[in-house]
């Protein structure tokens, strides 16, 4: 199945289960030709069947509660509920019972298509390394979250980089034009609700955001509360593209949830799954980070290896610390960069392939 047949058939797949935006779905297709980066990003579906076909010894390791779409661009900010500042992964949509190798296998490829457009500016061997690392030193310690207040300096000044300008965010958002109808009932009661008691008449609009779930139906409500902008933004739920990728189409189960609360985490008290949608909080500090937001002078090395910290973070919640140091150990140093490059060479395949289409 090449990857034009897949994109038709998961999108098949996913429109049996949500109402989808053709006009969304578009755009995607669109995205997907730009540049390989974007192309991952879109298409976590195809790398399920990549992995399925070409992991081989890297996908024999123990299972963990994983985030599935993993990559160096999922990783953003949030406020817990005192109020901190915290970092990690942004989006676990995808996530899903997979091989603790299958997220470093994609952050670490991700990473090397970044370098590959210049968003990152090292070997890609010295990446996957770091990477590895962070990961190997989390599971040591039993992982810890990364709060941005006395601690993880380089981390609080990438982050702050691109909070200084919250007028930019809002007017982005209130920029965009208001829905000629209102959103469906059940997503209009969950922003009702999610929003402050005293947020009054608000505005609903359709948001753009990311590329794997583009497509979906995401809808945000903006309004005034204490005199100051709010907004809340619910989005379609969905089982994980894993289940597609391996014939369970009946499978309905979601565990983006379950992953948060095992997880090493401060949690987002504004992001919650129910009744079909996640809903969530929208602000300048509660949102994913692109690499282009933070200053140029960034400790590179430090946020990949935060990054496979974080991935740690995860997986401890649902797999003992010593079970993954020894399945480590067992495969040195060199397997993460292997794999990564071996992956990237079938991605830019299929990439190659979807332009030549569209």
């Amino acid at each position: 199945m090449d990857i034009v047949r897949a994109t038709s058939e998961y999108e098949r797949w996913l429109g049996r289960l949500l109402t989808l935006s053709e006009a969304d779905l578009a755009l995607k297709h669109k995205h997907m030709k730009d540049d390989a980066f974007a192309f991952l990003r879109a298409t976590f579906y195809r790398w399920v069947q990549l992995w399925d076909d070409h992991a081989g010894d890297v996908a024999n390791a123990t299972a963990v509660l994983a985030v599935g779409d993993l990559h160096v661009e999922n990783f953003g900010t949030w406020r817990d509920g005192e109020g901190r500042l915290i970092w990690g992964v942004n989006d676990v949509d995808e996530a899903a019972r997979l091989p603790w190798t299958f997220d470093l296998v994609r952050l670490a490829t991700s990473a090397r298509l970044a370098i590959a457009q210049a968003k990152l500016r090292l070997e890609p061997r010295d990446a996957s390394a770091e990477i590895l690392r962070g990961y190997r030193e989390s599971c040591a310690a039993g992982g810890h979250a990364f709060v941005l207040a006395e601690h993880h300096h380089a981390l609080r000044m990438m982050a702050a980089y691109r909070l200084h300008d919250p007028a930019e965010f809002w007017d982005k958002l209130t920029s965009l034009p208001a829905l000629k109808r209102r959103p469906p009932a059940t997503p209009r009661a969950l922003l009702a609700r999610a929003l402050p008691k005293d947020a009054d008449k608000p505005r609903y609009v359709h948001r753009v955001a990311g590329l794997g779930s583009l497509g979906r139906e995401r809808y945000a409500a903006i309004a005034l509360s204490a005199g100051a902008l709010v907004a809340r933004e619910v989005k379609a739920l969905a089982p994980s593209a894993v289940d597609w990728a391996r014939g369970r189409l009946k499978d309905k189960r979601v565990f983006g949830e379950r992953l948060i609360e095992r997880a090493v985490r401060c949690a987002d008290p504004f992001s919650y799954q129910e009744r079909g949608w996640i809903v969530r909080r929208l602000a300048p500090d509660c949102s994913r980070i692109a690499l282009e937001a933070i200053p140029q002078e960034r400790q590179e090395l430090t946020l990949l290896h935060a990054m496979g910290w974080e991935t740690a973070n995860l997986h401890l919640g649902s797999a003992p610390p010593r079970v993954l140091l020894a399945e480590m150990k067992r495969r040195g140093d060199t397997w993460l960069d292997k794999a990564a490059e071996a992956v990237e060479g079938e991605l830019m395949a299929d990439w190659r392939t979807w332009r030549g289409r569209h």
